[in-house]
Parts: structure tokens; sequence; C-alpha cells
């Protein structure tokens, strides 16, 4: 493997989405080689591959990686990863079976998909668990990817997938109705108007930090 020469890992990304292409291509940047899949594709990619990275819908990962096990495509050693938020590493257990260090690394931002999100990378934190002994491997590749690791316990996996979930979803949800009320009432450019408001809640409610909700306080 070429971890031990140099300390770059050929890498191969399994699934063509804004995820796994932005990843790939900060991994790229800093250093690692991408590995092309060719018409024996995915046997011959992940047999050249150090590190494989699941950048795939969550609930596509166990039976990819059981169907990957059991075809003989991992090999002892390998880096596996993924990317998804609910899962810690126990979900790559059938690849581990055959020798591989686990590696979960979820970003905690959403993507677009252009270049814009290789910025946001920089600005964000990733959730990663590992093995004890794998677990610098971890937080090394998402400082080389430019972002903050944050060690995830398996057990505490559920409270943090649920609070980046709540964070995300209902940001999105709650913009939308608002920008659907102005607009019922005539107001153009009802983003640009809302665009301050939300902005400086959001960097109050950081700045306060968590208090105890009182309902009756979201309607005043």
């Amino acid at each position: 493997m070429s971890t031990a020469q140099d300390g770059r890992l050929n890498v191969a990304v399994i699934g063509a989405g804004p995820v796994g292409t932005v990843l790939g291509q900060a991994l790229a940047t800093a250093g690692h080689k991408l590995v092309t899949a060719n018409s024996n594709y995915p046997q011959a990619t992940v047999a050249e591959a150090d590190l494989v990275l699941f950048a795939i819908p969550a609930a596509q990962i166990a039976a990819t990686v059981t169907g990957y096990a059991k075809a003989g495509l991992f090999k002892p050693g390998q880096l596996i990863a993924h990317t998804a938020g609910e899962f810690g590493i126990e979900v790559l257990k059938p690849a581990v079976e055959q020798g591989v260090i686990p590696l979960a690394i979820h970003p905690a931002m959403t993507f677009t998909g252009t270049a814009i999100d290789l910025q946001r990378i920089r600005e964000s934190y990733f959730g990663v668990a590992a093995p004890e002994v794998a677990l610098p491997i971890a937080q090394a590749l998402v400082i080389e990817m430019g972002a903050e690791p944050i060690v995830i316990s398996e057990e505490d996996r559920k409270v943090y997938f649920e609070a980046i979930s709540v964070a995300n979803n209902f940001s999105k949800l709650i913009v939308n109705q608002s920008i659907g009320l102005l607009e019922s009432i005539g107001i153009e450019h009802a983003r640009v108007v809302l665009g301050p408001l939300i902005r400086s809640a959001v960097e109050e409610a950081l700045a306060d930090g968590h208090t105890p909700i009182n309902p009756e306080e979201l309607l005043s």
C-alpha cells in the first residue's frame, strides 16, 4: 500500500453525488490519488484503493458493504469509510470481518456539488468514529480536507444525528414558510428581505447557546 512509502492514499470514492464528488476533490487537493473506475468497476477500483469511501445514501450502506464483502472485494488493512451521519462504524462490520479498518466520516454541512463546497468545508466540522487505534487516521483525513473533526461515539450517534438533522431540516422548512408568507401578500424579493433577519437571529441563537424553550415565547 502507498501509505507505507509517502503517506498518500489511493482513494476510491463509491458514489457520484455531490458529497462523494466534493470530498474526493478535497482529498485530491490534499495530495491523495483518486483511482479511476474502469470496465471491471467496482472490482478493480476497490482492489487498487488504500481508502474506499462510501458516499452513498445511508439506507444503501449496509447492503452495499455486505455485497462487496461477499464478493471478496475488500483486503486486510484497507481503510473503509462512510459519510452517513446516522451510523458509526458498526454498519461496516461485514468489511471489518475481512480485516479492514472502519472509519465513519460525516460532514456536518450541506452540499451543492460545486466549488463553493470546498470553501464551506473549511468552516465545517465532521463527526468521526473509528476503533481507538485508528481514530487519529480519521481525524487526520478530516484535517487534510480542511475541516475540524469531532469524535462521536457509537452510543451518542443517534443524538448527534438528531441534532444535525433538526438544525438542517427545520431551518430550511421555517425559512421556506416565511418566504411563502411574504410572497402571499405581494412582497417582492422576500428572500432578500428575510436574509438579514435570519442571519442575525441565527447568530444570536448561537451566541446565547442552549436554553430551555417556552413554546409561548416562539409566538411573541
